[in-house]
């Protein structure tokens, strides 16, 4: 059972969308997209509370840095139970992990939550428990016993030029073990952010700074890697509010955004579009944002 209500008049206004967008010059859209779009009634939704529409929302697709969104909550998670220690430097890893993206941050916080180091090959006893451990992430997205997560995989770092030695045989043969994620997994954590679901409000509102955009011109014009052009922030009207986590690389270009006009009801939209074609199509995620912001039911 899904985490919110189907809405047909949604699910009419998406398939709409998504002919105009394939008409376009986008051939086979539907065959690489996921997709989770939820709109809630109230201002300040409880999780849960949404009505939605989803296309291939429980496909495992992989999320590039989309999956940052779920260390940084595992983050919380082990803060809370003093697993990992709370200083400065760990701050400041979760502040560039998500606000900048950074996957030298990244592999900082993933070695933290699993008490793991990149490096050379391992063997024996050594190389099967770096693994056990590398799966605790996993391991407490278990704990939450959420259907939407049941398929999803958080164990890998990100890169910018790929796995080398101990985390290269981590991934397996042809990438098996490389991280996935679904939309519906990814629409349910990021919801359960913004209405302090997971963990706990004070662990939920520190998120939600680091996951704040700026739709300002200027300030987008000075960080060419913004997180919101050529993402679904560039689509939305002026005035809204922006939470996201973008993900891009050479076959991928994914976000998963919320969106609210001060006082009105917010808006979450999950995308991830696979395959080279896409992830250099810089107007297909703020195409899909415009038209599906401005649905009014």
């Amino acid at each position: 059972m899904a985490f919110y209500r189907f809405d047909p008049a949604m699910a009419l206004r998406l398939e709409s969308v998504l002919d105009e967008l394939d008409a376009q010059g986008r051939p086979g859209l539907r065959n690489s997209l996921g997709l989770t779009w939820i709109r809630y009634a109230d201002a300040n939704p409880e999780a849960g509370d949404g009505l939605g529409v989803s296309w291939n929302h429980q496909k495992p697709i992989y999320p590039a840095s989309v999956v940052k969104l779920f260390y940084a909550v595992a983050a919380e998670q082990w803060l809370q139970r003093d697993l990992i220690p709370d200083n400065d430097e760990l701050e400041r890893a979760l502040r560039e992990m998500i606000a900048d993206s950074s996957n030298d941050a990244t592999g900082l916080v993933l070695d933290l939550l699993t008490g793991t180091t990149s490096g050379p090959m391992l063997h024996g006893e050594g190389w099967l428990m770096w693994q056990r451990q590398r799966h605790l992430v996993n391991e407490w997205l278990e704990t939450l016993v959420w259907p939407e997560l049941e398929l999803v995989n958080c164990c890998q770092k990100t890169w910018g030029d790929g796995p080398f030695g101990r985390e290269k045989a981590f991934y397996g043969h042809d990438n098996a073990n490389r991280n996935a994620l679904t939309t519906a997994g990814t629409a349910r954590m990021l919801e359960a952010v913004m209405t302090g679901a997971v963990v706990s409000p004070p662990a939920c509102r520190r998120l939600r700074a680091l996951l704040q955009r700026s739709l300002d011109p200027d300030q987008r014009r000075a960080d060419p890697e913004n997180q919101v052009d050529g993402f679904l922030g560039e689509g939305l009207p002026d005035g809204v509010k922006l939470w996201s986590k973008a993900g891009w690389m050479s076959q991928a270009r994914h976000d998963a955004a919320w969106w609210q006009v001060p006082d009105q009801p917010p808006m979450l939209l999950v995308v991830f579009s696979s395959g080279p074609d896409h992830a250099k199509d810089e107007q297909l995620l703020p195409a899909l944002a415009s038209a599906l912001s401005a649905f009014s039911g």
